[in-house]
């Protein structure tokens, strides 16, 4: 186990394969892309709204029903959902941006542990940020005006899959904007377990 930490060390320490840093510049196509769709997407359905209703959260935006949702929620004594609710993720462009730069830097002058290094911080980001957005949908949920016009329990908005909220039956879902993310971050892995493998199998030379 010590020889095979020794050679993980050593493997951190050396260059990256040439064809990888290509691949690492053609990744920060996807994660730019990421910015351009709905990172989630919340579909609502009732016998009122035969149609549906739904809201698009981007990294900067919300976009959708807003203005009709907000006026359903008003009666029930729920907070506001626009972009000033989820202001908290203002951040998300921002580490995008930086993910960018990152990722051309390991591109062109980094090695294996630059390359490990944003691996970590990208699933640091993608963990975080999931993390905020369930925290700001529990916190909608669970702060309401005692002084609605409706009264109802405290409950949790869907997050992942379909969930039934009143007679509501809410979608909620994962967009482009998270697949792209996605993908740069499974290429970012696939790129790394390149680099790692062959340093990793590789054997000391034998002392005469």
């Amino acid at each position: 186990m010590q020889e095979f930490f020794n050679r993980f060390d050593r493997t951190l320490d050396g260059g990256l394969i040439p064809r990888s840093r290509l691949l690492l510049v053609a990744l920060v196509v996807p994660l730019l892309l990421s910015l351009t769709a709905p990172l989630w997407v919340m579909h609502f359905h009732a016998p009122q709204y035969p149609n549906g209703l739904a809201l698009e959260i981007y990294a900067y935006t919300v976009t959708g029903d807003v203005q009709e949702i907000n006026t359903l929620n008003h009666y029930i004594g729920m907070q506001r959902i626009d972009r000033a609710a989820l202001s908290d993720l203002d951040w998300i462009p921002f580490g995008i941006g930086v993910l960018v730069m990152l990722a051309l830097r390991v591109a062109l002058i980094g090695d294996v542990r630059s390359l490990f290094d944003l691996t970590v911080l990208f699933l640091y980001f993608s963990a975080f940020s999931l993390a905020r957005f369930v925290y700001k949908l529990y916190v909608v949920g669970h702060d309401l005006d005692p002084k609605a016009a409706i009264t109802v329990d405290p409950f949790m908005p869907g997050v992942l899959g379909t969930k039934q909220i009143a007679n509501f039956t809410t979608i909620s879902l994962p967009d482009w904007g998270s697949v792209w993310l996605g993908v740069f971050g499974v290429g970012l892995a696939a790129v790394l377990v390149w680099n790692l493998v062959p340093g990793l199998r590789a054997r000391p030379a034998a002392v005469a």
